[in-house]
């Protein structure tokens, strides 16, 4: 079966692509969706190799788009968490599905 799209269908898709696409996006909502709200540097501990600085910019990012949502408590000291909103939610099973089929196809690509 032959699939053709066209550049107004792709366009949805291209923006999909554009906020989970990044190297740290994937991980990063990966260890959001597993609980209802992480503390920064919980979340840094947990994504080996990032920095600070990708981090933010990521988070930033992903709340920009409405994937993250950011919770600032008014505490002494000040508390901050991540979560995935209901956007962010929706996305789980779409990469869970992604996942299974890069699971099931990887050993398709040649190794040159």
């Amino acid at each position: 079966m032959k699939y053709e799209l066209n550049l107004e269908q792709l366009c949805p898709a291209t923006f999909a692509f554009h906020v989970i696409g990044g190297k740290w996006n994937l991980p990063i909502l990966a260890h959001l969706s597993e609980g209802e709200g992480i503390r920064y540097n919980e979340l840094k501990r947990r994504l080996n190799g990032i920095t600070g600085t990708t981090l933010t910019n990521c988070l930033k990012d992903l709340i920009e788009n409405g994937i993250v949502h950011r919770e600032q408590y008014n505490e002494i000291p000040p508390r901050v968490e991540y979560s995935l909103t209901l956007s962010g939610r929706e996305l789980v099973p779409l990469i869970e599905a992604i996942v299974a089929w890069g699971e099931r196809n990887i050993h398709t690509i040649e190794r040159k």
